[in-house]
């Protein structure tokens, strides 16, 4: 799973970047989606897999620290990432004639970089927190990867204001994002609607249908396992959906992306000096 998440991201990072006609910003931003993704599992991955086969499951504290800032940091960038690419989808259907001048390169890049350091900055101060925290209780974190809430739980220290924190960056850092992509869905579905023609709906909607699969998978389960107070918090069924959104996703992403989209199955033939195929077939 490891190898084709990284060769899935990696190709489509490759053939978006060798492929003048995907200059996008839809594409622009899949490109930085597909890098967060072969990074996010290379925080965790890994180490699971140096622990499965020395069979000795042990992490450093400072280890851990990292592991968890690299972590939240690159779930935050999946979140914002995900809001841009809904709003781009919303400009390019709602607004056609706008489209140029509002998703111009210049913004895509500035809004890629803001996110790139406010998910930093937010998990940064998580980390800086949890830090301080000392776990005299058993040092078994019943999980796969350093986790939130199972750190929380192995905490004797008081956690209120890690946990007031963290409630607060999710509704800044995490229902903004989800709000913009809700708000945007709603008009491209308005707009779909009121389209006369079959056959200009099922256009319109295969533009955005991959986006919204994976929007659908990633906040699914992100809502099931961290919305919610760390009290409540189970381990069996966190690493369950754990697993989902740290292994599973990522590897999926490509393959969504790619499968049902012309653009990026025949960037990916020409990358393989395969363009003549394209035309045979």
């Amino acid at each position: 799973m490891h190898l084709v998440t990284l060769i899935g991201n990696l190709l489509i990072i490759l053939a978006i970047g060798s492929d003048q006609q995907l200059h996008t910003p839809m594409y622009f931003f899949l490109a930085n989606l597909s890098l967060v993704d072969a990074c996010f599992t290379c925080t965790i991955i890994p180490k699971v897999l140096v622990n499965i086969h020395a069979q000795h499951h042990t992490i450093s504290h400072t280890g851990c620290l990292v592991q968890m800032y690299f972590f939240m940091a690159l779930a935050l960038l999946d979140d914002f990432l995900l809001a841009m690419m809904a709003y781009d989808r919303y400009v390019a259907i709602c607004l056609p004639l706008y489209y140029t001048m509002t998703m111009h390169p210049q913004c895509c890049q500035i809004l890629v970089a803001i996110s790139w350091f406010c998910s930093n900055l937010l998990a940064f101060s998580l980390t800086l927190l949890m830090a301080q925290f000392s776990f005299c209780a058993s040092h078994t974190i019943p999980h796969f990867f350093c986790d939130i809430f199972p750190l929380l739980r192995l905490a004797c220290s008081d956690t209120h204001s890690f946990q007031v924190t963290m409630l607060t960056e999710a509704a800044l850092s995490g229902m903004n994002p989800f709000i913009c992509v809700l708000v945007s869905y709603a008009h491209i579905m308005y707009t779909i609607v009121r389209i006369p023609s079959a056959g200009g709906k099922h256009k319109l909607f295969s533009t955005c249908r991959s986006h919204l699969t994976v929007v659908t998978l990633f906040y699914g389960t992100l809502f099931l396992v961290y919305f919610q107070p760390s009290s409540s918090y189970s381990a069996d069924p966190g690493m369950i959906m754990s697993v989902i959104y740290t292994m599973l996703i990522p590897m999926l992403n490509p393959f969504i992306y790619s499968l049902r989209n012309r653009d990026m199955k025949e960037a990916l033939w020409r990358l393989f000096g395969l363009k003549n195929v394209i035309h045979t077939q």
